[in-house]
């Protein structure tokens, strides 16, 4: 029996990065799909939200065009639900928005980066080991997409991840809630064609150092099975 876990989409993939792996439940299907879990969407950007945070085994929130730093409604209606969630210690995996949302909600800080853009295939430290980090690693390389950063952690969080760029790229908050900056989904292939698609907003300089990091594999399935493991543990 797969175990089931609530997408909660908070936006969607460019539309012409479409053809490259398909929108947030495609790309997430398929790596969690393998593992032996059903990802099931939820349209939390358009106001869909579960009933009840029982009705999938866990959850796992999807990217953002959107900062949470944006004084939105349907942003103030996900934060509900996943303050519940993570307070019922239900198991939760907070990506780049979602890891931003949760810092938000309970007591971190969020903020434009002063180092600016992270784009590209990024480097991280683990800073602290968990149990379902198998196999172990030391670092791991993932792409990186994002403006905002978490700048502070919530008081009761622990550090996992770091970078120079991001010294806060994934903490743990409660038994059940874990979170992550980079994203697990993203390919070269899309992050490639997301530098094409915002070299303007990015810049040239920021594009040509995050194109220069492509040719690095990320470690997406093996993150992806971390992730399952927390999910099933």
């Amino acid at each position: 029996m797969s175990v089931t876990v609530g997408l909660l989409m908070c936006g969607h993939v460019h539309p012409d990065a479409l053809d490259l792996g398909g929108d947030y439940p495609e790309l997430f299907t398929s790596l969690l799909g393998p593992l032996g879990i059903e990802v099931v969407p939820y349209a939390a950007e358009d106001g869909q939200l579960p009933q009840s945070i029982d009705e999938c085994d866990a959850w796992i929130t999807s990217p953002s065009r959107n900062s949470v730093l944006d004084d939105l409604p349907w942003i103030h209606r996900l934060g509900d639900f996943v303050m519940e969630a993570v307070v019922r210690e239900r198991p939760f995996v907070g990506i780049c928005f979602g890891h931003q949302v949760l810092a938000s909600l309970f007591g971190g800080t969020v903020e434009r980066a002063a180092v600016g853009w992270g784009v590209g295939v990024k480097e991280y430290e683990i800073t602290e080991h968990r149990p379902w980090m198998v196999p172990a690693r030391d670092r791991v390389s993932l792409v990186a997409s994002h403006e905002d950063q978490v700048t502070r952690l919530p008081d009761d969080a622990t550090l996992l991840m770091r970078a120079d760029y991001c010294p806060i790229a994934a903490f743990e908050l409660g038994p059940r809630c874990v979170t992550l900056q980079p994203h697990i989904e993203f390919s070269t292939q899309i992050s490639s064609r997301l530098i094409d698609l915002r070299h303007d907003l990015i810049g040239a300089d920021v594009a040509a150092a995050a194109r220069a990091t492509l040719g690095r594999t990320p470690d997406r399935e093996l993150v992806a099975g971390w992730f399952a493991e927390f999910i099933g543990s």
